[in-house]
């Protein structure tokens, strides 16, 4: 059967309202004609690792895919893709060879070319990845000018939740959208990502990508309870906070990461249910998309 055909098949399934038809992803080259107004460039990263630990685990693939973009969120060409193995210097763990397919033999030998990336990076103004928390960290081990532009993330920083999506994984959201992919290889999630920002919300219409634009924009504050009493925990766990053990100068405290409106609410809860006594006001760090989501802050 040609292509034609399937899509007149699919649209048939689907008009009885009792299927739901989805497609496999092909990736694009453009989305939108050139426009006229001020057009940036960002980057779709991903990468694949030994491990969760940026600090005892290395990278194995690297993929940094290149698209234009404008203020309002519409995207227009994408441009060239980057991807490379990386040898780790030791064996790639069993699990993580079920998880991307990659093996000993596929790495060995192999160098990301730092140059190129360098450069790239310097012709984009943001990079985005899908868990930037854990992306950041390793490519600020493996190259400096990671640490010197705006970062975004397309879980963290798009508003899945209130747009009614129930989830927020790589391929569900592919899913929702109406296309699948093959997942768990650097190139392929940066594409699915970027074909993922171009569309616009099933419920309010609006675009993805300037949701998340919005969102990068923004300044936070880090909030921390120190000194909260041990048996508040669980409490401050299940609000949100995080706890960090004070390693490399950081403060040992339980934090939690919020955006400037919502501070005077949180140490109001902090001094109401939290603490035995007010405390008054406690330490804070401000931060924006410069160095969020990094292993610095």
């Amino acid at each position: 059967m040609d292509k034609t055909h399937n899509e007149k098949l699919a649209e048939e399934l689907v008009a009885t309202g009792d299927y739901k038809v989805i497609k496999r992803f092909e990736p694009v080259g453009f989305y939108n004609e050139k426009a006229t107004g001020d057009i940036k460039i960002g980057i779709y990263l991903d990468t694949e690792t030994t491990g969760m630990d940026a600090d005892d685990d290395e990278i194995i693939e690297l993929a940094l895919v290149p698209f234009e973009f404008d203020k309002e969120g519409n995207i227009y060409r994408i441009l060239p893709a980057y991807n490379a193995f990386q040898d780790p210097g030791l064996p790639i763990p069993e699990i993580i060879t079920q998880i991307t397919g990659i093996t000993d033999d596929m790495v060995k030998g192999q160098s990301i070319d730092l140059e190129q990336v360098s450069k790239m990076l310097s012709e984009a103004v943001i990079v985005i990845a899908h868990n930037a928390r854990f992306d950041r960290p390793f490519v600020e081990n493996l190259l400096s000018d990671f640490n010197d532009i705006a970062w975004a993330c397309s879980i963290a920083d798009i508003e899945w939740n209130k747009e009614g999506f129930e989830g927020v994984k790589l391929e569900f959201l592919a899913y929702k959208f109406g296309f699948f992919y093959e997942g768990h290889r650097a190139t392929i999630d940066c594409q699915a990502g970027i074909e993922i920002l171009s569309r616009k919300f099933p419920k309010s219409g609006k675009p993805v990508l300037s949701n998340l634009l919005t969102s990068a924009r923004r300044t936070d504050i880090r909030l921390w309870a120190e000194g909260a009493p041990f048996d508040r925990k669980d409490v401050l766990k299940k609000r949100g906070y995080r706890w960090s053990p004070g390693e490399k100068g950081k403060r040992k405290a339980w934090y939690k990461d919020l955006s400037e409106d919502e501070l005077e609410e949180e140490m109001k809860y902090l001094n109401d249910s939290i603490y035995p006594r007010a405390v008054g006001v406690l330490p804070t760090d401000k931060f924006n998309a410069k160095i969020r989501y990094s292993k610095r802050l």
